[in-house]
């Protein structure tokens, strides 16, 4: 929903009755994750996407059926395998999908949700899941009323009885923690070993965090692709001359410091990228001595090989470990063969993607039968 947010504020301030549709789980080569999400407005306005095209026609009319009656449906689409002309995913993955009603009169809880997204504030949003059946009247005794908003401190809202909010509550708090979607089970007064009520978990936590050492031309292509695939971009460079907001228009924060220095000064999680691209001793050894304790997701640093190997002496004689070395990515970036700035930032971020999500880096032909997503 973070994709379509704008477009969803603009609906509620104009008071807009609208319907939201949400990639809730996914099976096989699905081509969207959970969370994804379509919007249709009641004047047949579409916003957003569930499956990059697939199904998007059919969900619309689900979309506009759940308007009209008011009630969420969930619904399954799949490859059809004994009608070619039937709703289904031609990649042959499976994806299960939540529309729920919205505006002001059936979510009012909404503008604050998005609020806190775009402040960059944690906030999950807890959907009771009804009975699958594209628009059917879901059974009341299988799915509990209510919707809930949640945050790291605490709750909005009810599922209908408090030992089941308590029990959701804390299994909300853990997904938005670690930044995950997804669907939680347990018992109808919150028994955790049992599964009568499925809920619906959408976490919106902070974007993670991209920061990028040395206000080079490099820099400047890795903050652009960093922020268009969703980090909150950092540039730091001791030099002002270098590190300007013209240069770096579409960087979200621009730091004037020591990088060493900044680091120490900033959070940084498990999933903070590091680039280091100064590959100046001066800059890149204090830096690269700290950054290699942080709990970083990824840190890579850019250099000839040559350049690397007097890297990795200088930081070995500061008393460096060789399991602390081994999670520097230096050279960095995928082979590519790439050339230009903006190709090289091509090949940094394909191999921050690739650590994210288990990937190889090899091309997908080269990879049959294997899935394509994991």
């Amino acid at each position: 929903m973070r994709d379509i947010a704008q477009g969803l504020s603009s609906w509620s301030a104009s008071g807009k009755r609208f319907a939201v549709a949400t990639v809730v789980r996914t099976w096989k080569s699905a081509p969207r994750q959970a969370g994804s999400s379509l919007a249709v407005a009641e004047d047949g306005e579409v916003i957003g996407s569930v499956s990059g095209g697939c199904v998007e026609g059919a969900v619309y009319e689900l979309a506009s059926e759940v308007l009209e009656s008011g009630e969420p449906a969930l619904v399954t689409y799949g490859v059809s395998d004994d009608d070619a002309l039937a709703v289904g995913l031609t990649c042959g993955g499976i994806i299960e999908i939540l529309v729920r009603p919205a505006g002001a009169d059936r979510f009012p809880g909404l503008p604050g949700v998005l609020e806190a997204m775009d402040a960059g504030r944690p906030v999950a949003v807890v959907s009771p899941l009804p009975d699958e059946g594209g628009g059917a009247e879901p059974d009341p005794t299988a799915a509990p009323a209510g919707q809930m908003i949640v945050t790291p401190s605490g709750a909005q809202g009810t599922l209908g009885d408090p030992r089941l909010d308590a029990a959701v509550v804390e299994r909300a708090q853990g997904l938005l923690a670690q930044g995950s979607t997804g669907v939680v089970r347990v018992g109808r007064a919150g028994e955790e070993r049992r599964d009568d009520v499925a809920v619906f978990v959408e976490s919106f936590a902070p974007p993670p965090r991209m920061l990028v050492f040395g206000a080079i031309d490099f820099a400047s292509a890795v903050a652009r692709i960093g922020k268009f695939l969703g980090y909150h971009v950092t540039v730091c460079d001791a030099r002002p001359v270098f590190a300007t907001r013209r240069r770096f228009p579409d960087a979200d924060e621009l730091v004037v410091d020591w990088p060493h220095r900044y680091l120490e000064s900033t959070e940084v999680d498990e999933n903070t990228v590091i680039c280091v691209l100064t590959h100046d001793p001066k800059f890149d050894v204090p830096l690269l001595q700290r950054a290699l304790r942080t709990p970083a997701r990824y840190i890579g640093a850019m250099g000839s090989r040559r350049t690397h190997e007097d890297r990795l002496r200088r930081l070995r004689e500061e008393g460096m470990t060789e399991a602390e070395l081994s999670r520097l990515s230096a050279p960095i970036g995928l082979d590519l063969g790439a050339r230009t700035p903006e190709e090289t930032a091509v090949a940094i971020m394909a191999e921050v993607i690739a650590l994210r999500w288990g990937g190889t880096g090899r091309r997908l032909v080269e990879m049959t039968p294997l899935p394509i997503h994991r």
